[in-house]
């Protein structure tokens, strides 16, 4: 089998951190290539497609474009920025022969920079090195630049990768250069750089193979597999067998259909071949990292390696008093069938069924990642109830170990003894401090991931909401030792009817509230955070008693301390061991897994 270069594909992954930049790098190089007309109405941030991620402006799923530059072909793959989102990225890596990173040039590489980066090193991808925002006031080009090549040595990069070459940009205005001292027109440098610096894909002749890197799903045509052709080509309604990943049977099939990017739409085509990036239509029973063959002897492609879960959470059937009244899908069964479907699109999450139990314990790689899946589902119609975070040990040599996170930090100097006293309490250890002098600070910590789980909130209120907080799994360390997390009860409802002001006001002394007046509750629903860490019983319900003796003054006025609306963050973080969140596509509650008895009135 003899191999070649294909000189007018290039196959790109963008690495970057959230809110560097990156998508609304991609619109520009849309405009640029003439993907968009000039009159063309079309919306920012066009690979931002699911709704939540536009909501907060962040990239979850990978996703593939492609635009035309002079003679070449260039097919982006858009990489999450969040580490909870690493199986989009180990799939989004297997497709491309480079990478482009993109920095900010004022907060420079960030943790969630370095997670994806390292995969990329791993495969010896070759990388550009984008420096963006370059017109922000507090911009150091100088120092951030600085600042990646110790990160690239830092991750054990090669002299051939470390002598990455450099563009300076503005992402929003769409113009790179070469140089700082440039004037910079247009994105003309950035679609050079990527011609010249990263290689074609390699051609392999034989018979046609494909990994499968990612699936999707089509009304018109079922599902959809999306990869690169690793070797040969592959014509439309040629026979094929599909080389499952796991112990399942093989089978054969025939492509009844091919098609490949054009800007963000798919168009039909009659042929593909190796380095094309393509969805093939029509095969039911195909999964991530399956193996589309033909041949006499087709062979089974190695499957990318996806970092093992760290974090658990169980969920359940919403069992509360008001269960039915908000979502259409309420059974068990169906909430186990949409965990199952998900497993199918996100290789880095699994789904276990306790034998005699209708609960599903999902695995996966973040916190964040399973508040993302909740809300999908709360959005589809779904109700149901979920655990608190549980984090995965392993066993090694008879000592019990833990997934630690590095954590990094960027404040105002005058909270660093507070931050650093909260994360001590919680087993964290400083491992860096630098203080560029500018009043903000960066910390490094490393923590185990049990500590950061409640921890989110808390920060934002030591550091009045001017914080910024990211981590990554850097690996396993012996157990640290137990800490309290949580160290106050909550204030339990006792009885099924709706808060009223009058109670509440009175309650307010015993703790702070989640819930305001007129909401609907049932007896062993949370409605506030006690002062102390035992749990008490209350009366939200209770209304001032009328009786026809005139008071000798006007009646006082009853004044709430506002409350915020229960995010889904925060009530994960929130709840304890003993608690539920529940969750409706109108309502978020948190309730006790054993429901009291109610109490008459």
């Amino acid at each position: 089998m003899t191999k070649t270069v294909r000189s007018d594909v290039r196959n790109i992954a963008i690495i970057a951190h959230v809110d560097h930049g990156k998508t609304t790098l991609v619109d520009q190089m849309f405009k640029k290539a003439g993907t968009w007309r000039e009159n063309e109405e079309t919306r920012e941030r066009v690979m931002d497609n699911l709704d939540l991620e536009r909501e907060r402006g962040i990239t979850i799923t990978a996703k593939n474009c492609s635009v035309r530059w002079n003679d070449f072909t260039i097919n982006i793959v858009d990489t999450p920025g969040h580490a909870d989102f690493g199986g989009e990225v180990e799939r989004a890596l297997s497709m491309v022969d480079g990478a482009i990173l993109l920095v900010d040039s004022s907060e420079g590489p960030l943790p969630q920079t370095r997670f994806v980066l390292r995969k990329a090193l791993t495969q010896r991808l070759p990388i550009i090195v984008v420096l963006n925002k370059i017109d922000r006031k507090d911009a150091r080009c100088e120092a951030v630049l600085n600042e990646i090549y110790d990160l690239f040595i830092d991750l054990d990069a090669s002299d051939d990768q470390i002598e990455f070459p450099i563009l300076y940009a503005i992402g929003r205005d769409g113009i790179a250069k070469n140089t700082l001292e440039e004037e910079g027109k247009d994105l003309t440098p950035l679609f050079e750089m990527i011609t010249k610096v990263i290689p074609g894909p390699q051609v392999e002749d034989g018979d046609f193979s494909m990994l499968v890197s990612n699936v999707g799903y089509s009304d018109f045509v079922g599902r959809l597999a999306i990869g690169r052709v690793r070797a040969g080509t592959i014509q439309k309604n040629q026979q094929a067998v599909c080389l499952k990943a796991n112990d399942a049977k093989d089978f054969k099939l025939k492509i009844t259909k091919i098609q490949a990017y054009q800007g963000t739409q798919l168009v039909d085509i009659e042929k593909a071949s190796c380095g094309d990036i393509v969805v093939i239509a029509g095969i039911e029973d195909v999964e991530i990292g399956d193996t589309l063959a033909a041949g006499e002897n087709p062979k089974r492609l190695v499957r990318p390696v996806i970092d093992e879960p760290t974090i658990s959470m169980r969920f359940y059937a919403n069992s509360s008093p008001f269960s039915g009244r908000e979502g259409k899908y309420v059974l068990a069964t169906r909430i186990g069938e949409r965990l199952r479907k998900e497993c199918l699109y996100n290789v880095a999450l699994r789904v276990e069924v306790t034998p005699g139990d209708d609960s599903f314990l999902v695995l996966g790689r973040g916190e964040f990642q399973m508040v993302i899946l909740i809300e999908t589902m709360r959005r589809e119609g779904f109700e149901l109830a979920v655990g608190r975070p549980q984090i995965l040990y392993k066993e090694k040599n008879g000592q019990k170990l833990e997934p630690i996170e590095h954590l990094s930090i960027d404040c105002d100097e005058p909270f660093v003894g507070v931050l650093t006293e909260k994360l001590s309490q919680r087993k964290g250890r400083m491992v860096n401090l630098v203080n560029h002098g500018s009043g903000r600070v960066r910390l490094e910590f490393s923590i185990p991931s049990r500590g950061l789980i409640g921890y989110r909130s808390e920060f934002l209120t030591d550091t009045k909401g001017g914080g910024l907080m990211h981590s990554y799994v850097s690996g396993y360390e012996e157990f640290r030792g137990d800490f309290r997390s949580r160290v106050t009860g909550s204030l339990v409802c006792d009885r099924v009817g709706h808060t009223i002001p009058y109670g509440i006001f009175g309650l307010e002394p015993r703790g702070r509230m989640i819930v305001g007046p007129g909401v609907p509750v049932y007896n062993g629903m949370v409605i506030g955070e006690h002062n102390r860490d035992n749990d008490l019983l209350v009366n939200p319900t209770r209304a001032k008693k009328l009786t026809n003796i005139r008071a000798a003054g006007k009646d006082e006025n009853v004044t709430l301390t506002p409350v915020a609306p229960l995010t889904l963050e925060y009530a994960v973080e929130f709840i304890r061991d003993d608690e539920l969140l529940e969750v409706t596509p109108e309502s978020i509650r948190i309730r006790k897994k054993e429901l009291p008895t109610a109490r008459g009135d």
